[in-house]
């Protein structure tokens, strides 16, 4: 009977939530905006409800989640990898109320943002599912939170406005603010929360005034209208323009030397902060650089390639050899992802398709490389509360399931063939010699070193022998992972492991959008 109790409350609980998703708007085509309205609209549920209910909110919250994943999988089984058009368009018109003019907005996905939007909302739910029972306080807010973020990325991918895109990039800021700031595990928290709020609103200020320089020059900042536009300024005004933009985004990306607020901000995020801040808002810069740097401002792109060059292989070298010295997990796996998203950047500035589609490939890889080895932490940090390197080994023995997750994830992260970043890797280094060799040989010291801490990191933790001191262990409370957690794992594996052995198509998604973007640059390196 208990059983058929909780069956029936469960089906009642799904009902109602479809029922909201519903009248949310989801009886239209409009994918792109309802996937943006759904995570809104549930946030509005759940701020209606009381907060002692915190199974039914965890439970709206993660079943909201998930069937925004499923429903952004329509946007993959409906694209047509034949052309390079923007596909599920959608237009929307606002007149201003003291003037005879309106404004529209466009959103679409081609092949180079759709594999992100897709990203976005299965890191959202791994995140939700991964928190479950970690959370104790403010949980209505973290939920919240986490919904509004969703849609804010998806916005932020869609949208082919720039003064809107910029309106997303900068409202991911404010849940992630209040992620790092309210559920943080340390003392630094507030200071790790002012960083990545202060560095990353600093840095877009620039491509700020330069949409409103382009807005005054062109009177529109339709991305559709502008890829014809921009090319027509003048050498001078589209090197300015592309480091505003630049600036921007080597700032989320990060690069160094604009990367001190990254280590901060995961070391105090809880485990879902830094899941979602490796795995996908990372991504935003990589993709600002693909969309709007080079797309927009090819000229501009060529002019500062030596520098970008410059900054990416002190980024491989300075992160990789900055993570080895690190005692905090965390740490380490954070300067890790700067180190890989410095050889995402040398693909994406090799100006060939090979380059770009490799760099779009590992952007994806890094999603669920990162995300895993942050999840990985988190398993140990509910159970013994530390993050100190020293007083971790021998978990091997009494964790097999978790010692064979953190190898395989070990293995991926220094990019082991049949990983999928083997496969982004290779195809980075393959276009980037293509354009300087020497900067592809530098950039591939980075699978060397990735493999000194990486390894070295793994011997640590999982082999040797228990930590003791003064006859007490550091460790206790030995088990291994549960059904949950294995849940967790499972979808970054498969992903790991697809774009590994068999990368055709996702590199199918990526074929035509990458070709036709390099179609619209070449003329500017002959």
């Amino acid at each position: 009977m208990a059983f058929l109790s909780k069956t029936l409350e469960q089906l009642t609980l799904s009902f109602g939530v479809a029922g909201v998703v519903y009248f949310a708007g989801l009886c239209t085509t409009s994918y792109l905006s309802n996937l943006i309205l759904i995570p809104l609209a549930m946030s509005l549920v759940i701020a209606c409800l009381p907060k002692e209910k915190e199974a039914l909110l965890k439970q709206i919250a993660l079943m909201t989640s998930s069937f925004t994943f499923l429903y952004s999988l329509i946007l993959w089984v409906f694209f047509n990898k034949q052309t390079p058009q923007f596909q599920y368009v959608e237009s929307f018109s606002y007149l201003f109320p003291m003037q005879d003019s309106s404004i529209t907005i466009f959103l679409g996905v081609d092949g180079i943002s759709m594999p992100l939007i897709i990203l976005s909302n299965l890191l959202i739910f791994i995140c939700l599912l991964s928190s479950w029972d970690s959370i104790k306080i403010y949980l209505k807010e973290y939920l919240i939170a986490f919904l509004v973020l969703e849609a804010f990325l998806v916005g932020a991918f869609a949208v082919l406005d720039l003064l809107i895109f910029y309106i997303f990039f900068e409202a991911t800021l404010l849940p992630m603010f209040i992620i790092v700031l309210i559920y943080g595990s340390r003392e630094r928290k507030a200071r790790a929360a002012n960083f990545l709020f202060l560095y990353t609103f600093f840095g877009s200020l620039f491509m700020l005034a330069a949409i409103l320089y382009i807005y005054s020059q062109f009177g529109t900042t339709c991305y559709l209208d502008l890829i014809y536009y921009c090319p027509m300024l003048s050498n001078v005004e589209s090197n300015f323009l592309w480091f505003a933009f630049f600036f921007s985004f080597a700032t989320k990306l990060p690069m160094i030397p604009f990367h001190i607020w990254l280590p901060e901000a995961h070391v105090e995020a809880p485990t879902a902060g830094s899941v979602i801040l490796a795995g996908i808002l990372l991504k935003l810069g990589s993709y600002g650089m693909v969309r709007y740097a080079l797309g927009l401002l090819p000229s501009g792109a060529l002019y500062f390639t030596p520098l970008v060059y410059t900054l990416s292989i002190l980024g491989v070298i300075y992160a990789s050899l900055t993570a080895i010295r690190q005692t905090d997990f965390k740490r380490i796996v954070a300067y890790s992802s700067v180190a890989h998203m410095s050889i995402v950047n040398i693909g994406i500035f090799a100006f060939n398709s090979i380059g770009l589609e490799g760099a779009l490939l590992q952007s994806v890889s890094h999603g669920f490389v990162a995300s895993a080895l942050f999840l990985i932490i988190g398993v140990v940090y509910d159970r013994f509360h530390s993050r100190i390197v020293k007083y971790y080994g021998g978990l091997a023995a009494y964790m097999p399931l978790y010692a064979i997750v953190f190898l395989f994830f070990t293995m991926a992260n220094i990019a082991l063939p049949g990983t999928s970043s083997f496969v982004g890797e290779i195809l980075i280094l393959a276009g980037s010699f293509k354009a300087n060799t020497t900067v592809t040989f530098l950039g591939a010291t980075g699978m060397i070193l990735g493999g000194a801490y990486a390894l070295w990191l793994a011997n640590r933790i999982l082999y040797g022998n228990l930590k003791v001191d003064n006859g007490h262990l550091h460790l206790n409370h030995f088990y291994d992972l549960n059904r949950r957690e294995i849940y967790v794992f499972l979808p970054l594996i498969a992903g790991t492991l697809w774009l590994g052995i068999y990368p055709k198509p996702l590199l199918e998604v990526f074929h035509v959008s990458v070709h036709f973007l390099v179609y619209l640059i070449q003329p500017f390196f002959l």
